[in-house]
């Protein structure tokens, strides 16, 4: 079996790409690509005895009918720094191996979130996980960010302050923000990615988890672009009916009152609308 490459993925090799203000995201290597996906579901597959058209046509047939094991024979390792709050949403997922930095053996950076003006929202009435999608004025932002990163020039400078005191660095970093910037290697398979990418590229997730899941799937378009274009198709693009909504598509196809009503109807409708699973 060769060793899959493509030279779009290794063209990006090691390059970081910017996410926040200052995260990024770099693929460090990978192992395998869409050829690794057709060799591994056909077994006995030689090199040249199919078209591109038909490794094509088994990949979507893989993925539509969720056959995920030859996904799993595709590994991306990514180097990766992001804000604690982000990780901690992050590390949900557990489907992953990943080695973060640890503030018992190094000395933290100062290097703290702050976001976009244009992202300083109130709190959304109707989400209970979100913010509104309506920025707050200028004035107000500029306030609440000036507020924010006064709270982290003191916090840093009373770690700063206990770590010259000689005081043990696993306690001198306790008090340290969750906007503190975080790096680790995180190796994931093809499979699992795409179902991190199904949530959190997803409009309900916190929307500095989806600048970077938006990252990894360009960096996955690299190393696997059909496998990618399908996921796309089937998942990202694609809705999952429970069969009390399959129900009702079938009523409303047929032209009769919905069945439908309150919570169960509003999301149903919301389905409708995005044309993805929410």
């Amino acid at each position: 079996m060769a060793h899959c490459a493509t030279d779009e993925a290794e063209a990006i090799l090691d390059k970081e790409f910017k996410v926040l203000d200052k995260g990024f995201v770099r693929l460090v290597d990978y192992l395998g690509g869409d050829k690794r996906v057709v060799q591994s579901a056909r077994v006995s597959y030689r090199e040249g005895t199919k078209s591109y058209r038909e490794d094509a046509g088994l990949i979507d047939y893989l993925l539509r009918n969720r056959h995920t094991s030859p996904f799993e024979q595709v590994i991306l390792t990514f180097h990766i720094k992001l804000p604690v709050f982000i990780a901690r949403q992050w590390i949900r997922h557990r489907t992953a191996r990943l080695n973060e930095i640890s503030g018992r053996y190094s000395v933290l950076k100062d290097d703290f979130y702050v976001p976009d003006p244009a992202d300083v929202a109130l709190q959304s009435p109707d989400n209970k996980q979100g913010r509104s999608p309506e920025a707050v004025d200028e004035a107000r932002a500029a306030e609440i960010i000036g507020l924010l990163d006064k709270g982290q020039q003191r916090s840093y400078a009373d770690y700063s302050a206990l770590i010259n005191e000689g005081i043990a660095r696993e306690l001198a970093r306790i008090n340290l923000p969750l906007s503190l910037y975080t790096e680790w290697y995180w190796q994931i398979d093809l499979h699992n990615l795409f179902h991190f990418l199904e949530l959190r590229l997803d409009t309900h997730a916190q929307k500095e988890i989806r600048l970077y899941a938006g990252v990894l799937l360009d960096m996955a378009k690299k190393v696997a672009p059909l496998c990618c274009e399908s996921f796309g198709r089937h998942m990202l693009g694609g809705v999952n009916f429970s069969k009390d909504e399959l129900a009702e598509l079938k009523r409303r196809l047929a032209g009769e009152a919905p069945g439908l009503t309150g919570k169960h109807l509003e999301r149903f409708e919301e389905k409708l609308k995005s044309g993805r699973q929410l």
